[in-house]
């Protein structure tokens, strides 16, 4: 029971992946989409901090030119950084894009938003067919 406990990150990882996933394949709101994506990014960024901390290990710091032979490797905090800018910049982006759309369109839901475009789109074909 303690091994399936220990790895309580790991199904907190996959539980969320699959929300997120869920909601960005199944849902027609874009915004819930958005929230979808970041959901799913969640996921992925506790993946990596947690494959990145080591039981017993130290911050990699050498003093007085001793070292522990056990420590976390920083690399994964630091990529994680990253990516979380990157994620917050497509959020917003992807943001942007739907208050676009819904200007367009009229609305933020992903089957009326398409048709909406594929009825303008026949118009304007109907239109220049008959110049």
């Amino acid at each position: 029971m303690s091994e399936i406990l220990g790895l309580f990150n790991y199904w907190v990882f996959v539980l969320l992946m699959v929300i997120g996933f869920y909601a960005v394949i199944a849902k027609p709101n874009l915004i819930k989409k958005l929230l979808g994506l970041s959901i799913f990014q969640a996921a992925v960024f506790l993946l990596f901090i947690s494959m990145g901390k080591v039981d017993g290990g130290t911050a990699p710091i050498i003093q007085n030119g001793n070292w522990d032979a056990v420590f976390s490797n920083p690399l994964p905090q630091v990529l994680i950084l990253t990516a979380i800018v990157v994620g917050i910049s497509t959020l917003a982006l992807g943001l942007a894009i739907v208050v676009r759309i819904k200007e367009a369109y009229g609305t933020i839901e992903e089957i009326d938003a398409i048709a909406s475009g594929e009825a303008t789109q026949l118009q304007q074909d109907s239109g220049e067919s008959k110049q």
